[in-house]
């Protein structure tokens, strides 16, 4: 008997579940004759759905909903929970660790393919600033975005507890660097659920707490167009928010925010979202990248030059065939991911039954930011929103894209309820640490020394 042809996906985020997703409907007959296989091998055992993350933090969405089971929703394939750490493609193999092999401690293990679709993702952009390792926040996953609001307001209660005003004014400042979507959005939503926690404080008011937006550029929000982000900068700032644009962190070290015009903030939160890079794996590979260490795609999302290997999302320089000016590629951003993981899948098919593959082909249809609670910016299809229709557009099209009708019916039902109901604003820091209190239990009592004998 010969082995069925296996394709290898490299991570289950957009890219990865949607490829997989529609290859095990396209390969159904494939699969169920034995003749196909995929494998899909992901750090999680879920895709997290990232625009969702500001409102999971800001608690108007449980985390639970705000990711998607990849053994649920891809019931033929294989996942295999690890990190893909190099790729040989010219032997057609990928190494890979897995929970498995660390606990049997037999290093890393090779898996064969005949056809790779690497879809890693991305991960944070850092600058060797000086005291971010020790004390800088990221939002890019569900933990980091529950962790951020657990940690906001534990520096309230501290704000509230404490007699010295310096760890008090350090407590309620809060610094976030990066004005695209990630960090405008994640400020905003916090800025708004911290505002209304304040009420349940006898000795904190709104205007205690200091928010401020660190910028590089001269704009913020560049996606919903130069309008649309200055309405943005009106609206934050007329909410006491300081937006600080054409500005950079230069430091964080002992606590203390130091920027590139000379202020020093004292603060215990700095929120890193100064961008993106393409994951490390794709360094470990035998394949072609370009100069910021993207895999260089021709349009039909085909590795440039190599032959089943494939490649879509943050991962992937895709040519934008739609754009007037010659070599440009299509944007790093959710958007693009879905539809290029349709094409890709597709194509795949294609090259496996011979038939001929089709370019990818999208023209841009805009974007849509939330600025909080009925607070939004929106520039699609050549339409301008702002306010509550632009914060409406963006949960209707965010509900309309999340995976699986399951996380449509959640989502809706907890917008509907938090709508009727009062916010939550529970810190559950205790659960990074779940063991904290049995191990101060199970430890053994301090010793006093000799007790007097009676």
């Amino acid at each position: 008997m010969t082995e069925p042809a296996r394709i290898l996906v490299v991570g289950g985020g957009y890219v990865g579940m949607y490829t997989a997703l529609r290859l095990q409907r396209q390969l159904r007959a494939e699969l169920r004759a034995g003749t196909a296989e995929i494998v899909v091998v992901t750090p999680e055992p879920y895709m997290t759905y990232q625009p969702f993350l500001p409102e999971a933090a800001a608690g108007s969405i449980s985390p639970r909903h705000v990711v998607v089971p990849l053994r649920r929703v891809l019931d033929r394939c294989r996942i295999v929970i690890g990190e893909v750490r190099s790729v040989d493609h010219a032997k057609r193999t990928a190494t890979l660790a897995t929970l498995a092999t660390a606990e049997e401690g037999t290093g890393a293990v090779d898996l064969t393919y005949d056809e790779l679709v690497l879809a890693p993702g991305s991960v944070s952009r850092t600058l060797p600033v000086p005291g971010l390792l020790d004390h800088g926040i990221g939002f890019k996953t569900v933990e980091e975005a529950i962790g951020l609001r657990n940690h906001v307001i534990e520096q309230m209660d501290i704000a509230s507890s404490t007699r010295d005003p310096a760890i008090r004014d350090a407590a309620l400042t809060f610094v976030f660097v990066g004005g695209g979507y990630a960090g405008v959005e994640a400020l905003a939503e916090l800025e708004d659920m911290a505002r209304y926690t304040a009420r349940y404080y006898h000795n904190l008011k709104p205007e205690d707490l200091r928010w401020v937006l660190v910028e590089a550029s001269d704009r913020i929000l560049p996606e919903v167009g130069a309008e649309m982000g200055r309405y943005a900068i009106r609206e934050l700032r007329g909410r006491n928010i300081d937006v600080r644009l054409e500005t950079r962190l230069e430091s964080c070290e002992d606590r203390v925010a130091v920027l590139s015009d000379g202020t020093r903030l004292p603060t215990r939160t700095v929120v890193w979202t100064a961008g993106v890079k393409p994951a490390p794996v794709l360094a470990a590979t035998d394949l072609p990248l370009n100069e910021r260490g993207r895999l260089r795609c021709t349009s039909r999302l085909a590795v440039e030059g190599v032959e089943h290997a494939w490649a879509a999302g943050d991962a992937a320089a895709v040519p934008d065939v739609t754009a007037e000016e010659p070599g440009r590629e299509c944007a790093p951003n959710a958007q693009h991911a879905v539809r290029q993981a349709k094409v890709l899948a597709e194509n795949i098919t294609a090259s496996l039954r011979g038939q001929p593959l089709k370019e990818y082909e999208h023209a841009y249809a805009g974007s849509v930011a939330s600025l909080g609670l009925h607070k939004g910016v929106a520039h699609v299809y050549g339409r301008k929103l702002k306010g509550y229709p632009a914060w409406l557009m963006h949960r209707a099209y965010h509900l309309s894209r999340v995976p699986t009708f399951n996380r449509k019916a959640r989502v809706l039902a907890e917008w509907t309820l938090s709508g009727l109901f009062k916010r939550e604003i529970v810190s559950l820091g205790s659960l990074e640490h779940p063991r904290a209190e049995f191990e101060l239990a199970a430890a053994p009592p301090p010793d006093h020394g000799d007790k007097p004998s009676s």
